[in-house]
């Protein structure tokens, strides 16, 4: 996918003389010495980045690390110190002041926090306020704000006031102002963070059914790194203003880059954030018409397993398992049909590894099949334990 944004070396310097802390800064002193010796605060220190469009960019850390300061130099709310930030080609750092306008109202919408819904105008009046703010006709605006608010299913509450509204209908509206304006790229600043566990937990999941169809490019900003594995197809970690560990969900709680990053880590469910794919191994097979109990018996014992998948073409026949076929083989060596077990354990390499854990305990090999429902890869049932108690010997 192309790069819908690129953050090149973005600083971020507080204060009266941020050309001489960023000199300090990049002769090796510490944020400490630089504050210390100048009174200049480092807020975004050698930040660089690529989103792809239709990607979920999460940017994670908790208070004072600087990630909203880097969402708000994105959409040119904060200037850089020094640094790139390219939108389309566009260096949000260094554009005119009317190009910086346009990109604002045409390629980007953020979502904030606080809901800063107006408490004397109606829920659609809200989502509209921006085209509003554009000269857009009223009748346009009012289409536009239903479709929005349609796409997170309040589109009934359209004439309602926010008061009159919970906290998680309140964001929806927020969500669904930043979505009226069709920007190609949403920032969203913690939007979840003020929410309840349940309402947020909803909220993510209903962001992740929107973008199934919407695919906009997301920089999603949180202090939780649950919800930045559950959100993020790519996640930056950040401490003290710089990036700490950048990957995907399974990269970063497979290897944290530093102890500070595994302390977020050790914690974490890991069943949510592994998948069948990172247990799978090779799709080892025999087929129905021409093997025998005996070739899958030679199989079986060359790769140390107790059951293998037998193909019947390119379908799924079944499984046999070493046991089975010993006993058929000491009685009258007959053929693999005898001794296929049908009813077998099934999943897609995208399927999250909490949901094998009940799959694993048939003992049978787990089939990994592609969505023509052919095999594509077997998971020993071990494997699945071994990867949820975090044994480096499951991958």
């Amino acid at each position: 996918m192309p790069v819908k944004v690129s953050v090149k070396n973005i600083f971020k310097i507080f204060g009266m003389e941020p050309h001489r802390g960023l000199e300090l800064l990049k002769n090796g002193r510490s944020k400490e010495d630089i504050f210390e010796e100048t009174g200049q605060t480092v807020g975004v220190e050698d930040a660089s980045f690529d989103v792809e469009e239709g990607q979920i960019f999460v940017v994670m850390g908790l208070s004072g690390s600087g990630k909203s300061t880097l969402v708000r130099m994105i959409n040119g709310l904060i200037e850089p110190s020094a640094g790139q930030i390219i939108i389309d080609g566009d260096d949000v750092a260094s554009c005119s002041p009317a190009r910086l306008r346009d990109i604002r109202r045409n390629k980007v919408s953020m979502v904030f926090q606080h809901f800063a819904l107006f408490p004397h105008k109606t829920v659609a009046e809200n989502v509209a306020f921006g085209l509003k703010i554009k000269g857009m006709p009223a009748e346009e605006r009012r289409r536009r704000a239903m479709e929005a608010l349609a796409q997170v299913g309040l589109e009934s509450r359209a004439d309602s006031y926010p008061d009159e509204l919970s906290g998680g209908m309140q964001q929806r509206v927020g969500l669904a102002r930043g979505l009226a304006a069709e920007p190609e790229i949403l920032l969203m600043d913690e939007p979840f963070s003020a929410l309840d566990p349940l309402i947020r937990r909803d909220m993510q999941e209903e962001l992740l059914e929107l973008q199934r169809t919407l695919k906009k490019t997301i920089i999603f900003i949180t202090h939780d790194l649950n919800e930045a594995l559950i959100l993020g197809n790519q996640i930056a970690i950040m401490r003290n203003g710089r990036f700490v560990q950048t990957g995907t969900a399974e990269e970063i709680v497979a290897n944290p880059a530093n102890d500070y990053v595994a302390a977020f880590t050790q914690d974490i469910d890991r069943s949510r954030v592994f998948t069948a794919d990172s247990v799978a191994g090779p799709a080892d097979a025999v087929q129905l018409s021409t093997d025998t109990a005996k070739n899958a018996i030679e199989r079986m014992e060359a790769a140390g397993s107790d059951a293998i998948y037998v193909l019947d073409g390119e379908r799924i026949a079944g499984a046999v398992t070493y046991r089975d076929l010993t006993a058929l083989m000491r009685d009258n060596g007959g053929a693999l049909a005898s001794a296929l077990i049908t009813d077998f354990p099934s999943a897609r390499r995208s399927t999250p590894l909490f949901e094998l854990y009940s799959l694993a305990q048939s003992g049978l090999p787990i089939a990994v099949t592609n969505r023509k429902g052919r095999l594509d890869g077997v998971i020993a049932p071990q494997a699945v334990f071994a990867k949820l108690a975090g044994e480096a010997a499951a991958a």
